[in-house]
């Protein structure tokens, strides 16, 4: 974010509405969930391996840049009970900022509590290693990641994408790394190059040295030689031709001076806005405020969107919500951002900042305790608030019934995981799968605790719970499994220890 002024420590969803074409048919309820495999774009839209609209509805979550090189948060809380909160609130996709001395040899975490067999799996690994298991925690989880090279080194934000330190070079090559790091992984959709891009920095003025225009085109390029599957996200600078804005905010030089890239259909242009608990801007004392945001968002960055160039994603955006003026900034912005149950996936795309509440312009989701919720914060977020996507990444293929009428009893297995227990609480995953040759229409999954656990929240599935005795029912999206397919669903409960009961499961 607008970091020369950041403070910070250390230096559910709505349902998406797929606008259907007169081709379609009822058929599109057995299509495959959004957001399998690697996404690309076309126009606006960002598409899944299937060619299926999504959107990505996300959290900033940082630390990985700074001088602890984890993300915060880990030293009140285990890492997946975090994701798993993200996802129970409705957060499909986690940016994950990061400085390239993560990248060092050696470089290992900072202030990770191990206590109560929190964070068990994290112990004796470098930094880049802990991100390994957070990329794949969350893609079991069904959220997506975006890598945000935030800063050259964990000292503080720069202007442009290289320092005397922190060569051009040395960005492109850690960059290449990270994409060879997650090549084949679709977790991870794609990777900002550069946070916040401002002055000196200018687009499209043809000077190698200050060029951001021309220095994303090479990084891009750089990245997509080894991993072409990936998204390039590019934010825009703080001024062209004379008109200034937020850091990285001001996308105004796309119009004439677009992203080219070898790989067509990778390029999404990143925005951030921010309200004046970050910083005063002019636009905020206009008489007509708030009715005069629209179009300066329009100005900025949103007729990439209007005009069907290129996907815009607001890569941060984010206010303590102290004052009245930040809370229409925000009710403003979200209603431009476009709701999901009116607009599904044809809208601009979002990762709010942030999930820390050591964010000390801006405050975040959580509270002090890293835990409790900022209802009202998070509440303004819930229109434009997205489904998660398939666990593990997705597998995009046809999950049709391939044994058509008469091909056989419909059946079913499940497997419960426990994925955390820090004794208190615990997190656990329950995976569906279609062992037979004919495609599920719906299950049910039920199990019997032997001591005292209660369900205290569930995902992906609905559910009851009579004594220890818990039946869990399919969503309306994960219902239909194709033959040798899987679904999977979540949940924490109370208190922990429970073990592993055996579970039983039963096509419906």
């Amino acid at each position: 974010m607008f970091h020369s002024l950041r403070k910070a420590l250390c230096a559910v969803a709505a349902a998406l509405l797929l606008p259907l074409t007169a081709a379609q048919t009822a058929d599109a309820a057995e299509a495959a969930e959004p957001g399998a495999g690697y996404w690309h774009t076309s126009g606006r839209q960002i598409l899944d391996a299937a060619g299926q609209p999504v959107r990505i509805a996300g959290i900033n979550w940082f630390g990985f840049e700074t001088a602890n090189h984890v993300t915060h948060g880990l030293w009140a809380r285990d890492y997946k009970s975090m994701i798993d909160q993200m996802k129970s609130l409705g957060y499909n996709t986690l940016r994950m900022p990061f400085s390239d001395d993560i990248l060092k040899s050696g470089t290992v975490p900072d202030s990770i509590d191990f206590s109560g067999g929190k964070n068990a799996d994290l112990r004796g690994l470098t930094s880049l290693q802990v991100l390994d298991r957070i990329v794949s925690y969350a893609g079991q989880d069904g959220l997506k990641v975006i890598l945000d090279r935030h800063r050259p080194d964990a000292a503080g934000q720069s202007a442009l994408w290289y320092t005397s330190a922190v060569p051009e070079s040395t960005w492109i090559t850690n960059l290449k790394a990270l994409a060879t790091r997650y090549r084949g992984n679709p977790t991870v959709i794609g990777i900002d190059l550069h946070n916040e891009p401002h002055d000196p920095a200018c687009w499209g003025c043809g000077d190698t040295t200050r060029d951001w225009r021309l220095a994303a085109e090479r990084a891009g390029n750089a990245v997509l030689s080894v991993n072409p599957d990936l998204l390039i996200l590019v934010e825009g600078v703080q001024t062209f031709n004379g008109v200034s804005g937020w850091w990285g905010g001001n996308l105004m030089g796309v119009a004439e001076y677009p992203v080219r890239l070898d790989v067509p259909n990778r390029v999404v242009y990143s925005a951030h806005d921010y309200a004046t608990s970050v910083a005063q801007q002019s636009w905020f004392s206009d008489p007509s405020f708030p009715a005069n945001m629209p179009g300066i968002w329009d100005k900025y960055w949103g007729y990439i969107f209007k005009q069907n160039i290129a996907p815009v994603w607001v890569g941060e955006f984010g206010t303590t919500l102290q004052s009245t003026v930040d809370q229409k900034w925000l009710a403003a912005l979200v209603t431009y951002l476009r709701s999901t149950s009116a607009y599904g996936s044809d809208s601009f795309h979002w990762t709010f900042w942030s999930w820390n509440p050591n964010s000390g312009d801006t405050g975040g989701i959580l509270k002090d305790d890293w835990s409790t919720v900022d209802t009202v914060k998070d509440g303004y977020l819930a229109s434009i608030k997205a489904p998660g996507f398939p666990a593990g990444g997705g597998d995009p293929t046809d999950p049709g019934d391939p044994g058509g009428p008469g091909g056989g009893t419909a059946a079913c297995t499940a497997a419960y995981t426990v994925s955390s227990d820090w004794g208190s609480g615990f997190n656990a995953e329950v995976k569906v799968t279609n062992p037979g040759t004919t495609a599920l229409k719906s299950w049910k999954v039920t199990w019997t605790w032997p001591g005292a656990q209660k369900v205290t929240s569930m995902w992906n599935a609905s559910y009851t719970q009579s004594g220890a005795t818990v039946s869990a029912v399919n969503a309306s999206h994960n219902g239909a499994v194709a033959a040798g397919g899987s679904a999977s669903f979540g949940f924490g409960g109370a208190p922990g220890g429970g073990g592993v009961p055996a579970v039983t499961c039963m096509a419906t």
